[in-house]
């Protein structure tokens, strides 16, 4: 991926800018059952009296994405933003699992990760290592329920 993909931290008054308007989009969010919201936009100086004031229509769902992006900024996190159908290279996948190449590869070739040949490239799509992420966390999940059942059953304190 590029680095300019990458969307750097909020500074201090931005995430400030962020928290409060991220409080007052979850709290519109809460209480509408909208098909869509309107955002009535506010020109002060600029507007012109003889024209309308400008009303965006939103749906919801892009509301609670505007509201996710403003949490990130609020917590000074950096952001990448990937389109869905982005395709990765080995590398760019294990760099997103904190994992190496060679591992990538070794899940690819047990066929518990998906990908397609571009010539000799492997190239795995974006929803497909989202998808090996929450089956992994999955599995972790479970595995550590197995441990605290089997720790009970043994009577072992921790």
């Amino acid at each position: 991926m590029k680095e300019q993909e990458i969307l750097d931290p909020a500074n201090e008054a931005e995430a400030e800018m962020a928290a409060v308007a991220h409080q007052c989009l979850v709290a519109a969010l809460d209480h509408s059952k909208a098909d869509h919201i309107e955002v009535i936009l506010d020109l002060g100086a600029q507007g012109d009296a003889r024209h309308e004031t400008p009303v965006l229509k939103l749906p919801p769902r892009a509301l609670r994405f505007f509201a996710d992006v403003l949490r990130q900024m609020a917590k000074r996190e950096p952001m990448l933003l990937v389109p869905q159908k982005h395709e990765l290279t080995t590398q760019e996948a294990a760099n997103f699992l904190n994992v190496s190449r060679p591992f990538v590869i070794k899940e690819i070739e047990a066929n518990r990760l998906k990908c397609r040949k571009v010539n000799r490239h492997r190239r795995i799509e974006f929803e497909e290592l989202r998808r090996y992420q929450a089956e992994q966390q999955q599995q972790s999940e479970q595995a550590l329920q197995d441990l605290t059942k089997l720790s009970e059953a043994l009577g072992l304190e921790f």
